[in-house]
Protein backbone atom coordinates (compact mmCIF):
# COMPACT_ATOMS: atom_id res chain seq x y z
CA UNK A 1 0.00 0.00 0.00
CA UNK A 2 1.24 3.86 -0.79
CA UNK A 3 2.05 6.18 2.17
CA UNK A 4 -0.94 8.29 2.09
CA UNK A 5 -0.98 11.79 3.37
CA UNK A 6 -2.63 12.37 7.30
CA UNK A 7 -3.99 15.50 5.75
CA UNK A 8 -6.40 14.03 2.85
CA UNK A 9 -9.83 13.40 4.56
CA UNK A 10 -10.38 10.60 2.48
CA UNK A 11 -7.04 8.78 3.41
CA UNK A 12 -7.77 9.03 7.10
CA UNK A 13 -10.88 7.63 6.55
CA UNK A 14 -9.51 4.93 4.61
CA UNK A 15 -6.82 4.43 7.64
CA UNK A 16 -9.56 3.95 9.77
CA UNK A 17 -11.61 1.44 7.94
CA UNK A 18 -8.45 -0.72 8.04
CA UNK A 19 -8.65 -0.15 11.53
CA UNK A 20 -12.54 -1.17 11.95
CA UNK A 21 -11.15 -4.25 9.92
CA UNK A 22 -9.05 -5.02 12.17
CA UNK A 23 -5.93 -4.64 10.30
CA UNK A 24 -2.93 -2.14 11.07
CA UNK A 25 -2.19 1.15 10.09
CA UNK A 26 0.93 3.07 10.73
CA UNK A 27 0.33 6.39 11.41
CA UNK A 28 2.35 10.09 12.53
CA UNK A 29 1.91 11.34 16.40
CA UNK A 30 3.93 13.80 17.87
CA UNK A 31 6.59 11.87 19.94
CA UNK A 32 7.39 8.45 17.00
CA UNK A 33 5.34 6.77 14.68
CA UNK A 34 3.03 4.09 15.85
CA UNK A 35 1.94 0.66 14.41
CA UNK A 36 -2.05 0.55 15.33
CA UNK A 37 -4.64 -2.08 15.66
CA UNK A 38 -7.71 -1.33 17.26
CA UNK A 39 -6.55 -2.26 21.22
CA UNK A 40 -10.90 -3.90 21.70
CA UNK A 41 -9.49 -6.54 18.68
CA UNK A 42 -7.59 -9.29 20.78
CA UNK A 43 -6.86 -10.64 17.11
CA UNK A 44 -5.91 -7.32 15.55
CA UNK A 45 -3.39 -6.55 18.76
CA UNK A 46 -1.85 -9.88 18.18
CA UNK A 47 -1.17 -8.81 14.30
CA UNK A 48 1.09 -6.03 15.69
CA UNK A 49 2.67 -8.83 18.13
CA UNK A 50 3.61 -11.11 14.72
CA UNK A 51 4.70 -7.95 12.64
CA UNK A 52 7.06 -6.16 15.34
CA UNK A 53 8.62 -9.38 16.98
CA UNK A 54 7.46 -8.18 19.76
CA UNK A 55 7.20 -10.75 23.35
CA UNK A 56 3.38 -10.87 23.74
CA UNK A 57 3.37 -9.97 27.27
CA UNK A 58 5.18 -6.75 26.31
CA UNK A 59 2.16 -4.40 27.08
CA UNK A 60 1.29 -1.62 24.64
CA UNK A 61 -0.12 1.60 24.88
CA UNK A 62 -3.46 2.52 24.30
CA UNK A 63 -4.36 5.60 22.16
CA UNK A 64 -7.64 7.49 22.77
CA UNK A 65 -9.59 10.42 21.11
CA UNK A 66 -10.89 11.43 24.55
CA UNK A 67 -11.30 11.21 28.17
CA UNK A 68 -14.88 9.03 27.41
CA UNK A 69 -12.66 6.88 25.38
CA UNK A 70 -10.32 6.42 28.00
CA UNK A 71 -12.47 5.87 30.90
CA UNK A 72 -14.25 2.87 28.55
CA UNK A 73 -10.22 1.38 28.92
CA UNK A 74 -10.29 1.78 32.86
CA UNK A 75 -11.80 1.17 35.74
CA UNK A 76 -10.76 4.03 37.25
CA UNK A 77 -8.98 7.24 36.54
CA UNK A 78 -8.25 8.92 39.90
CA UNK A 79 -7.41 11.68 41.43
CA UNK A 80 -3.69 11.65 39.98
CA UNK A 81 -4.57 10.27 36.15
CA UNK A 82 -6.75 13.59 36.46
CA UNK A 83 -4.69 15.71 37.19
CA UNK A 84 -2.52 15.08 34.80
CA UNK A 85 -4.99 14.81 31.45
CA UNK A 86 -5.72 18.04 33.04
CA UNK A 87 -2.41 19.20 32.71
CA UNK A 88 -0.78 17.19 30.12
CA UNK A 89 -3.49 15.56 27.28
CA UNK A 90 -3.38 15.48 24.48
CA UNK A 91 0.13 15.79 24.76
CA UNK A 92 3.12 13.31 25.07
CA UNK A 93 2.00 11.19 28.50
CA UNK A 94 1.21 7.88 28.98
CA UNK A 95 -1.27 6.91 32.16
CA UNK A 96 -1.10 3.62 33.53
CA UNK A 97 -4.69 2.81 34.99
CA UNK A 98 -6.44 0.25 36.32
CA UNK A 99 -7.78 -2.22 33.44
CA UNK A 100 -11.59 -2.61 32.85
CA UNK A 101 -12.46 -6.06 32.68
CA UNK A 102 -12.96 -8.17 29.37
CA UNK A 103 -11.62 -4.95 27.86
CA UNK A 104 -8.26 -4.56 26.09
CA UNK A 105 -6.31 -7.98 27.27
CA UNK A 106 -3.93 -8.39 24.31
CA UNK A 107 -3.06 -4.86 24.70
CA UNK A 108 -2.33 -4.59 28.22
CA UNK A 109 0.10 -7.98 27.76
CA UNK A 110 -2.40 -9.53 30.06
CA UNK A 111 -2.02 -6.97 33.23
CA UNK A 112 -4.82 -5.60 34.72
CA UNK A 113 -3.49 -2.54 34.45
CA UNK A 114 -3.28 -0.71 30.72
CA UNK A 115 -1.47 2.50 29.77
CA UNK A 116 -3.51 5.18 28.21
CA UNK A 117 -2.60 8.23 25.76
CA UNK A 118 -4.24 10.85 23.94
CA UNK A 119 -2.14 11.96 21.57
CA UNK A 120 -1.50 15.80 20.20
CA UNK A 121 -0.78 14.89 16.59
CA UNK A 122 -3.33 16.00 14.20
CA UNK A 123 -3.24 13.03 11.87
CA UNK A 124 -3.63 10.70 15.11
CA UNK A 125 -6.69 12.96 16.19
CA UNK A 126 -8.08 12.87 12.81
CA UNK A 127 -7.53 9.08 12.45
CA UNK A 128 -8.81 8.27 16.68
CA UNK A 129 -12.01 10.34 15.79
CA UNK A 130 -12.56 8.87 12.52
CA UNK A 131 -12.36 5.08 13.55
CA UNK A 132 -14.30 6.16 16.74
CA UNK A 133 -16.99 6.76 14.54
CA UNK A 134 -16.54 2.96 13.18
CA UNK A 135 -17.20 1.85 16.41
CA UNK A 136 -13.10 1.49 17.25
CA UNK A 137 -12.66 2.62 21.15
CA UNK A 138 -8.71 2.87 21.45
CA UNK A 139 -5.83 1.77 18.90
CA UNK A 140 -3.09 -0.19 19.99
CA UNK A 141 -0.03 1.31 19.37
CA UNK A 142 3.90 0.63 19.91
CA UNK A 143 6.23 2.44 17.77
CA UNK A 144 6.36 1.39 14.19
CA UNK A 145 9.23 -0.58 13.77
CA UNK A 146 10.83 -3.97 14.92
CA UNK A 147 11.17 -4.63 18.57
CA UNK A 148 13.48 -3.42 20.72
CA UNK A 149 15.15 -1.06 17.05
CA UNK A 150 15.23 2.56 16.49
CA UNK A 151 12.19 4.28 16.69
CA UNK A 152 10.16 6.06 13.16
CA UNK A 153 9.85 9.69 13.04
CA UNK A 154 9.26 10.17 9.82
CA UNK A 155 6.63 8.04 7.11
CA UNK A 156 9.87 6.92 5.38
CA UNK A 157 11.61 4.89 8.26
CA UNK A 158 7.86 3.21 8.65
CA UNK A 159 8.14 2.25 5.27
CA UNK A 160 11.77 1.34 5.39
CA UNK A 161 10.94 -0.95 8.27
CA UNK A 162 7.52 -2.81 6.93
CA UNK A 163 8.01 -2.51 3.09
CA UNK A 164 4.74 -1.55 1.00
CA UNK A 165 2.42 -4.09 2.49
CA UNK A 166 1.53 -2.07 5.30
CA UNK A 167 -0.73 1.03 5.13
CA UNK A 168 1.16 4.49 6.44
CA UNK A 169 -0.84 8.07 7.53
CA UNK A 170 1.64 10.30 6.94
CA UNK A 171 1.87 13.30 9.07
CA UNK A 172 5.54 14.46 8.12
CA UNK A 173 8.68 14.05 10.48
CA UNK A 174 7.60 13.86 14.04
CA UNK A 175 8.00 17.10 16.82
CA UNK A 176 9.30 15.84 20.09
CA UNK A 177 11.02 12.42 18.66
CA UNK A 178 10.99 10.17 21.55
CA UNK A 179 8.10 8.06 23.18
CA UNK A 180 6.28 9.93 25.72
CA UNK A 181 6.52 9.85 29.59
CA UNK A 182 4.64 7.18 31.10
CA UNK A 183 3.14 7.48 34.91
CA UNK A 184 1.94 4.97 36.49
CA UNK A 185 -1.32 6.13 38.48
CA UNK A 186 -2.25 2.43 39.97
CA UNK A 187 -0.60 3.27 43.08
CA UNK A 188 -1.26 5.52 46.24
CA UNK A 189 1.76 7.01 44.95
CA UNK A 190 2.23 7.67 41.15
CA UNK A 191 5.73 6.65 40.03
CA UNK A 192 7.83 7.39 37.06
CA UNK A 193 8.22 4.50 34.95
CA UNK A 194 9.71 6.03 31.55
CA UNK A 195 10.83 9.92 31.35
CA UNK A 196 10.18 11.82 27.75
CA UNK A 197 9.72 15.05 26.78
CA UNK A 198 7.77 15.94 29.74
CA UNK A 199 10.57 15.93 32.85
CA UNK A 200 9.92 14.72 36.83
CA UNK A 201 9.89 18.46 37.23
CA UNK A 202 7.23 19.56 35.18
CA UNK A 203 4.73 16.39 36.28
CA UNK A 204 5.79 16.81 39.84
CA UNK A 205 4.57 20.42 39.34
CA UNK A 206 1.78 19.36 38.13
CA UNK A 207 0.89 16.65 40.81
CA UNK A 208 1.75 19.09 43.58
CA UNK A 209 4.06 15.85 45.04
CA UNK A 210 7.18 14.04 44.07
CA UNK A 211 6.91 10.96 41.79
CA UNK A 212 7.98 7.85 43.49
CA UNK A 213 10.45 5.31 41.52
CA UNK A 214 10.00 2.08 39.59
CA UNK A 215 10.36 -1.33 41.60
CA UNK A 216 9.99 -4.49 41.26
CA UNK A 217 6.53 -4.12 41.61
CA UNK A 218 5.71 -1.61 39.14
CA UNK A 219 3.03 -3.10 36.41
CA UNK A 220 5.10 -3.55 33.22
CA UNK A 221 5.36 -0.19 30.69
CA UNK A 222 6.26 -0.13 26.98
CA UNK A 223 9.45 0.77 26.77
CA UNK A 224 11.23 0.17 29.71
CA UNK A 225 13.29 -3.25 28.89
CA UNK A 226 17.17 -2.81 30.26
CA UNK A 227 17.89 -2.61 25.91
CA UNK A 228 16.04 -0.80 24.22
CA UNK A 229 15.97 1.67 20.88
CA UNK A 230 19.18 -0.17 19.45
CA UNK A 231 20.72 0.25 15.68
CA UNK A 232 22.34 -1.98 13.75
CA UNK A 233 25.80 -0.76 14.96
CA UNK A 234 26.92 -1.16 18.71
CA UNK A 235 26.07 2.55 20.75
CA UNK A 236 28.51 3.78 23.08
CA UNK A 237 28.64 6.84 25.65
CA UNK A 238 31.22 9.00 26.17
CA UNK A 239 32.58 11.84 28.60
CA UNK A 240 34.62 14.69 27.53
CA UNK A 241 35.14 16.26 24.24
CA UNK A 242 35.68 13.30 22.06
CA UNK A 243 36.00 9.50 22.17
CA UNK A 244 38.34 7.89 23.98
CA UNK A 245 41.60 7.22 22.14
CA UNK A 246 41.59 3.76 19.84
CA UNK A 247 37.47 4.36 19.30
CA UNK A 248 38.10 4.61 15.60
CA UNK A 249 40.23 1.29 15.82
CA UNK A 250 40.36 -0.67 12.34
CA UNK A 251 36.95 -1.82 11.64
CA UNK A 252 36.04 1.07 9.32
CA UNK A 253 34.23 4.68 9.45
CA UNK A 254 32.67 5.18 13.45
CA UNK A 255 29.83 7.90 13.57
CA UNK A 256 29.95 10.11 16.31
CA UNK A 257 26.83 12.18 17.83
CA UNK A 258 28.58 14.87 19.88
CA UNK A 259 28.30 18.91 21.16
CA UNK A 260 32.17 19.39 19.68
CA UNK A 261 33.36 18.40 16.66
CA UNK A 262 36.53 15.20 17.60
CA UNK A 263 40.05 15.56 16.38
CA UNK A 264 40.45 15.13 12.55
CA UNK A 265 42.57 12.55 10.96
CA UNK A 266 40.27 9.74 12.48
CA UNK A 267 37.82 7.82 10.66
CA UNK A 268 35.03 9.36 11.96
CA UNK A 269 31.90 10.88 10.70
CA UNK A 270 30.23 13.07 12.80
CA UNK A 271 26.87 14.98 13.45
CA UNK A 272 26.84 17.67 15.69
CA UNK A 273 24.64 17.38 18.54
CA UNK A 274 22.72 20.44 19.36
CA UNK A 275 22.97 22.19 23.15
CA UNK A 276 19.15 22.20 23.66
CA UNK A 277 17.63 18.81 24.80
CA UNK A 278 14.62 19.06 22.71
CA UNK A 279 16.42 19.51 19.42
CA UNK A 280 18.37 16.32 20.34
CA UNK A 281 15.12 14.91 21.18
CA UNK A 282 13.89 16.07 17.50
CA UNK A 283 16.33 14.40 15.39
CA UNK A 284 18.05 11.70 18.21
CA UNK A 285 16.63 8.51 16.26
CA UNK A 286 17.20 10.06 13.16
CA UNK A 287 20.83 10.31 13.18
CA UNK A 288 20.89 6.74 15.03
CA UNK A 289 19.53 5.61 11.64
CA UNK A 290 21.60 8.10 9.57
CA UNK A 291 24.29 6.54 10.53
CA UNK A 292 23.15 2.99 10.18
CA UNK A 293 22.37 3.58 6.52
CA UNK A 294 25.83 4.98 6.00
CA UNK A 295 27.54 1.79 7.40
CA UNK A 296 29.44 2.54 10.28
CA UNK A 297 30.68 -0.09 12.27
CA UNK A 298 30.00 1.72 15.78
CA UNK A 299 28.03 4.58 17.28
CA UNK A 300 29.62 7.05 19.54
CA UNK A 301 27.48 9.41 21.76
CA UNK A 302 28.40 11.63 23.81
CA UNK A 303 26.76 11.78 27.36
CA UNK A 304 23.94 13.95 27.72
CA UNK A 305 24.45 16.50 30.78
CA UNK A 306 22.90 15.65 34.13
CA UNK A 307 20.61 18.19 34.01
CA UNK A 308 16.85 17.30 34.10
CA UNK A 309 15.74 18.46 31.16
CA UNK A 310 17.99 15.77 29.15
CA UNK A 311 16.29 13.17 31.38
CA UNK A 312 14.50 11.65 28.36
CA UNK A 313 17.39 11.47 26.00
CA UNK A 314 19.92 9.63 28.39
CA UNK A 315 16.81 7.14 28.98
CA UNK A 316 16.97 6.60 25.23
CA UNK A 317 21.06 6.20 24.95
CA UNK A 318 21.51 4.65 27.92
CA UNK A 319 18.93 1.48 26.28
CA UNK A 320 20.33 1.69 23.12
CA UNK A 321 23.75 1.26 24.26
CA UNK A 322 22.64 -1.16 26.94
Amino acid sequence: MPVLSGRDPAAVRAAARQLAEGELVAFATETVYGLGARADDDAAVARIYAAKGRPAGHPLIVHVADIAAARWFATDLNDVAQRLVAAFWPGPLTLIVPRAAGRAAAAAGGQDSIGLRMPAHPVALALLREAAVLGVAGVAAPSANRFGRVSPTTAAHVAHEFGPALMVLDGGACGIGIESAIVDCTRARPALLRPGQLGRRQIEAALGTALAAPDATSPRASGTLASHYAPSAPVRLFDGAAPPPGAAGAGGVVGVYSRLSPAEGAAWMHRAMPAEAAKVAHELFAVLRDFDAAGVSAIWVQRPPPDPAWDGVRDRLQRAAA
